[in-house]
């Protein structure tokens, strides 16, 4: 049941951005302790609420999260974003650098997956030896 502030912007409760997010309440509170989810809002009895912004936020960081991404390169890149457009090419640079982190990564899985399928071959040859016409 999301919620509307004084200006129509969309708010959502800890448990819809734990829905829409897929992170955990406590991987919320422990990203807005370490400084990479910054200024949630409260309601009137201190419950936090997010915004649309918060939750788009959110979804840069599982990004970042899900690719492999250290908690330290994303708190660099949360502050770099807090900078403004003047940090974009500090951005761009170390996003570049995670993109090869991650190529490297799928080339390792890439050359394990190939021995995996080896090995499938062979079992499957061990189970039926007959040739292929």
């Amino acid at each position: 049941m999301a919620l509307y502030r004084y200006n129509r912007e969309m708010t959502y409760t800890p448990r819809e951005a734990v829905e829409r997010t897929g992170f955990s309440l406590d991987t919320l509170r422990y990203y807005e302790r370490i400084g990479l989810l910054d200024s949630v809002g409260r309601n009137a009895g201190g419950q936090r609420v997010f915004t649309d912004d918060d939750l788009t936020w959110l979804g840069i960081l599982r990004c970042l999260r899900d690719t492999g991404m250290p908690i330290q390169r994303m708190l660099r890149y949360a502050e770099l974003a807090r900078g403004g457009d003047a940090t974009f090419a500090e951005r761009v640079d170390l996003l570049a650098e995670h993109d090869r982190e991650i190529e490297l990564k799928i080339a390792a899985l890439r050359s394990e997956q190939a021995r995996i399928r080896e090995k499938i071959a062979w079992y499957q040859l061990q189970l039926d030896p007959r040739p292929v016409p």
